[in-house]
């Protein structure tokens, strides 16, 4: 643009955001309007500011002259500032009534969410409508529903000056997706419809149609899907259990119908409470212990009671996609999928505390399948990807609780990534010390379990960048332990091509016979009813 340069990034400082305009966008409720955010901390995290951020525009036609320029300088822009954010600015949405945006922000350093209503073309004071921590799925208002708007771009659908607003709404029962409408002066919720215990119907499209009386009754387009029923498109008007079927589309994978699925919940040994979703084999007899696959994955939280949150739903459709690890359950495997792996304290320090937590989830998921009399504690392995394989290389590392492992995509060696990694906000020269103890790639003279690492050759994610499975693989060779490597030509993070998709099942199913045996299930009285789970440290 004339008149303005935006130099290269490169002293941005950890968690911080580069200085000068970012995030462009153009506004929904005004014609050829543009908008875009600019930090008043200079970009740093650390500063101490009363605001983080600022919203300016520039309208059409973008030129203009420089302030104290005389008549013949060559035309620039002159933007104006729209509103600034206490907190880091991540979002407008816009209404169709010019000047009405709600305004959502996030602060870091508590993991907090924040969308306020803004009136910028008035003097009305701004309206709070969500202050909730990030981590906080209980307390989730949903989506703000859109619409096209009148210059072609998405605009907050409001009906009788009510926005609507669709969730997940989890809950202690599992997920129960919900429609609510939110009142744009108050704040005040009202409930229009949700979900059905049993099922699983989430919103998709919301339709006002207008009455002779003038109120708006509104229909929407729900997705509905039951254990053993694929999903499908409804048609459900306001106040009514009727509905409209609209599509009917036939089971994919009617093999996998007879898989068990259950949400279940037990406790870690500091009191926090844990969950996972439970598959089980379709011909498993009844007492018959099988071999276990634990798949999880690390989240960090600020208190107990967000961390010990259920979400999820027993009640989707099982569908299995790519190299999804549930295809095991049609080997003959239980998996228990989504094992909660929190870690729970202060957004700064709690992952001095990593290990010790990490090990205690996991001593809960295995004490629960052996209780319970699903698992043969001898058979039980842990997977996961990404940052799910930092977590199975740490577990294998500092305990004795599992026969194998299975890492994808992960990192093991957190001096390669010195400036932060996950939600760590320190760096390795702030933390050393538990950037060290967090790593086990230094740790791996502990690892006395197979592992399969599995990654993608040109894995591009700045944290998992393919050495690191090579070093981890080379530390396990050198250390005498056992160990295999499968990298994977042409794929990233992630995993797409067909090849890669057979290759990566192929390599998990035996390598889990081979260092867990054959299923050959194990009856209840066979195997001890309690594990301890010792540690390694």
């Amino acid at each position: 643009m004339p008149g303005w340069n935006v130099p290269l990034p490169s002293a941005v400082p950890i968690g911080g955001v580069p200085t000068g305009p970012r995030r462009f966008e153009w506004a929904a409720s005004h014609p050829a309007s543009l908008v875009w955010v600019e930090a008043l901390d200079g970009g740093d995290p650390n500063a101490e500011v009363s605001h983080r951020d600022r919203w300016m525009m520039l309208r059409a036609p973008f030129a203009g002259r420089r302030p104290g320029g005389d008549e013949d300088a060559t035309p620039t822009w002159e933007p104006t500032e729209l509103l600034r954010t206490e907190h880091r600015a991540t979002g407008l949405d816009w209404f169709a009534k010019q000047g009405l945006v709600l305004a959502s922000e996030y602060d870091r350093e508590r993991r907090w969410r924040r969308s306020t209503l803004h009136s910028i073309d008035t003097d009305a004071p701004p309206r709070v409508l969500e202050d909730r921590s990030a981590r906080d799925a209980y307390g989730d208002p949903g989506r703000t529903l859109t619409v096209i708007g009148p210059y072609g771009r998405r605009v907050v659908q409001v009906e009788d000056g009510k926005m609507l607003r669709a969730g997940r709404g989890s809950s202690a029962d599992g997920d129960l997706p919900f429609l609510d409408r939110q009142d744009l002066i108050s704040g005040e919720t009202e409930r229009v419809w949700r979900s059905a215990q049993g099922s699983y119907e989430s919103v998709l499209h919301v339709l006002g149609v207008r009455s002779p009386d003038g109120s708006v009754e509104l229909r929407f387009v729900t997705r509905h899907e039951a254990p053993k029923t694929a999903p499908n498109l409804r048609m459900r008007a306001e106040g009514s259990d009727e509905f409209l079927p609209i599509t009917e589309f036939p089971d994919p994978q009617p093999e996998l119908r007879g898989v068990g699925k259950a949400m279940v919940r037990y406790p870690r040994a500091d009191g926090v409470p844990l969950s996972a979703t439970l598959y089980l084999p379709e011909d498993r007899r009844p007492g018959e212990r099988l071999p276990v696959v634990i798949w999880g994955y690390p989240l960090e939280y600020s208190d107990d009671a967000t961390a010990g949150q259920v979400r999820g739903s027993a009640a989707r459709f099982t569908r299995l996609r790519g190299t999804s690890h549930l295809y095991l359950t049609t080997l003959g495997y239980a998996v228990l999928d989504g094992a909660t792996m929190p870690v729970v304290g202060d957004a700064k320090t709690m992952n001095d505390t990593f290990i010790e937590q990490l090990v205690a989830s996991a001593e809960a998921a295995v004490r629960y399948v052996v209780d319970e009399g699903i698992a043969d504690p001898d058979r039980i392995a842990i997977a996961g990807h990404s940052y799910g394989a930092f977590m199975t290389a740490n577990l294998l590392a500092h305990s004795d609780l599992f026969a194998c492992g299975i890492a994808r995509s992960g990192a093991y060696n957190r001096t390669l990534t010195p400036f932060g990694f996950q939600s760590e906000q320190r760096s390795l020269w702030e933390a050393t010390d538990a950037y060290l103890r967090v790593s086990p790639f230094l740790a791996a003279d502990g690892i006395d379990e197979p592992l399969l690492l599995i990654h993608g050759a040109l894995d591009n994610n700045s944290g998992t960048f393919p050495m690191q499975s090579e070093r981890m693989f080379h530390a396990l060779q050198g250390l005498g332990g056992t160990a295999r490597l499968v990298m994977l030509p042409g794929e990233g993070h992630g995993y797409r091509a067909r090849e890669s998709v057979l290759h990566t099942l192929a390599e998990m199913s035996s390598w889990l016979e081979t260092h867990m045996g054959p299923r050959e299930g194990v009856p209840v009285e066979a195997t001890a009813p309690k594990v301890d789970g010792p540690s390694k440290d």
